[in-house]
C-alpha cells in the first residue's frame, strides 16, 4: 500500500481515538476507552510504517497538521466545540506550514 494511504489510515484513526476522548469520561467509560486506545495503537503502527518511506519531519507535520483540522472538525460537529476565528487562523497557518513543507522541503529518508 502506498505510504500516503497508511498515513491516511494513521490520520483517520488518530481522529476517532481523539474524539473518543472525550467521550470516554476519564477512561471511565469502557467502551469510549477501547475506542481511544485501539484507535492510538492503529494511528502509531500505522504512522511507524509511513516513516519507513516519508521522512520523519513531513510525516509528522502531515499527520499533526491534517489531524487538527480534522479534529477541529469533528468537536464542532460532535461536542458542538465551534472554533473562533483565532483558532481557524491558527488551523490555516498550520495547513500553510504543512504546505510549505511538502512542497519545498528536500528532507530525505535514510
Amino acid at each position: 500500500m502506498p505510504a500516503y494511504a497508511l498515513l491516511g489510515i494513521a490520520i483517520i484513526a488518530e481522529v476517532i481515538a481523539t474524539s473518543a476522548l472525550k467521550a470516554s469520561s476519564g477512561f471511565t467509560r469502557l467502551g469510549p476507552s477501547l475506542v481511544v486506545i485501539t484507535g492510538y495503537a492503529c494511528a502509531f503502527y500505522f504512522l511507524a510504517l509511513v516513516m519507513r518511506s516519508i521522512p520523519v519531519g513531513v510525516a509528522y507535520a502531515i499527520w499533526s497538521g491534517v489531524g487538527i483540522v480534522l479534529i477541529g472538525g469533528a468537536s464542532a460537529v460532535l461536542y458542538q466545540q465551534m472554533p473562533d476565528w483565532p483558532a481557524l487562523l491558527g488551523m490555516a497557518l498550520i495547513v500553510i506550514g504543512v504546505a510549505v513543507i511538502n512542497l519545498f522541503s528536500r528532507m530525505t529518508v535514510h
